[in-house]
């Protein structure tokens, strides 16, 4: 064991999260996948609990190479990885695996693995704009010289991705504004996009709710509409999410007595916080928040002491990403939100999503290894980042 933890450099709380939230996973998973393992696999449960542990550990592999490498090095990465994203955003609306009326997702020949490339595209525009920014600096005030280079990738992305994931797109937006603000771009800028952010969308919608009742923007007129109009709308999945909330009590029915996982469609993905509260109630649903809150904190203060422009952009951008993302998911449960179609980051059952959210976890973990060395050589001992 303590050969294991010598190896895991870089922030060791991180480490613990991600520890603690695999091995809750595993339960919230082996539990909610019960109704699906009888519907495809012959009520064999443990199909899918097997297959969630070797993506968990093919994703937990990633996560300790990405840490392991200097976090300098994603800096000439996140150039490649953009233009390579970009293409893999139009190949997937043109040719992309449709389901739900979305053409969301690549496969990739001979391995038969399918991929949503807007998880990849996301992760790459984080680290071109912490590269960008991190260029920028000397004339960061400058619309031409450093507004255009940030905004430009961050339209064409996220416009890509919006047709068929408006959430991720949404998500990727906001992110990108809170990286400008970060970085120092002028408030003005960031103000009007933000205004056109609004205004766009507020065309969008409207376009929307009169729009033919077709293909995927039907799924999103229903998702605004059963939100909305919650008498006349048909609520059944955030009705379940509810149910299971409030039957949950304090401490839950225990793991594996939910009920509501038999009729709560995605209850290992979209809604696994709801069955999560139900067998672990209010004290689970609040270590889980807790948990999405220290990842937050300890983000932030890895950027904060990051040693490097560039490390600190980048450790912030991840980190804002997944948190937005778990904090949406959880909103969507409680019925604070529409459907969004997010997974739980480190907690939904996952396929290649997960090894996205571990490659940003190792990444923000290869900025706070710098730390740790760098504290070591002015303290001349260990220090806790």
């Amino acid at each position: 064991m303590k050969s294991l933890l010598n190896r895991l450099q870089g922030d060791k709380v991180i480490w613990f999260v991600v520890a603690f939230m695999s091995l809750f996973s595993l339960l919230a998973v082996y539990s909610s996948t019960g109704t699906l393992a009888y519907r495809f696999q012959a009520g064999n449960t443990e199909y899918y609990l097997i297959r969630h542990s070797v993506i968990m550990i093919l994703g937990l592999l990633l996560m300790y190479f990405a840490h392991k490498i200097k976090y300098t090095y994603y800096s000439r990465i996140s150039q490649l990885a953009l233009f390579v994203a970009v293409p893999l955003l139009l190949l997937t609306l043109l040719m992309g695996t449709n389901i739900n009326e979305a053409n969301r997702w690549l496969t990739l020949p001979v391995i038969n693995v399918t991929f949503q490339s807007s998880d990849f595209a996301k992760l790459a525009l984080i680290m071109y704009i912490a590269r960008i920014l991190t260029k920028k600096q000397g004339q960061i005030k400058d619309f031409k010289a450093s507004f255009l280079p940030v905004i430009l990738p961050v339209m064409i992305v996220c416009a890509l991705i919006l047709p068929a994931n408006l959430s991720t797109a949404l998500i990727l937006f906001a992110t990108s504004i809170v990286l400008m603000f970060i970085g120092r771009i002028s408030l003005k800028y960031i103000f009007a996009m933000i205004a056109i952010g609004v205004v766009f969308l507020s065309i969008f919608l409207v376009v929307l709710l009169n729009s033919p009742e077709t293909g995927r923007f039907y799924t999103w007129k229903s998702r605004i509409e059963r939100f909305v109009d919650r008498e006349n709308a048909d609520t059944y999945q955030s009705d379940q999410a509810k149910i299971a909330i409030a039957t949950g009590g304090i401490a839950g029915k225990m793991p594996g007595n939910s009920v509501q996982r038999n009729f709560l469609p995605q209850a290992y993905s979209d809604f696994i916080f709801a069955i999560i509260v139900e067998e672990y109630g209010l004290i689970g649903g609040f270590t889980v928040v807790m948990l999405y809150l220290i990842l937050l904190f300890r983000g932030v203060r890895i950027a904060h002491r990051s040693p490097g422009t560039f490390g600190a952009f980048l450790a912030a951008g991840l980190t804002f990403s997944l948190v937005f993302q778990a904090m949406i998911n959880m909103a969507v449960s409680v019925d604070l939100l529409p459907v969004t179609g997010q997974p739980l980051p480190l907690l939904s059952m996952g396929g290649t999503s997960l090894w996205f959210t571990s490659l940003a976890i190792g990444i923000i973990l290869s900025v706070s290894r710098k730390v740790e060395e760098v504290n070591q050589q002015e303290g001349g001992e260990h220090v806790a980042v």
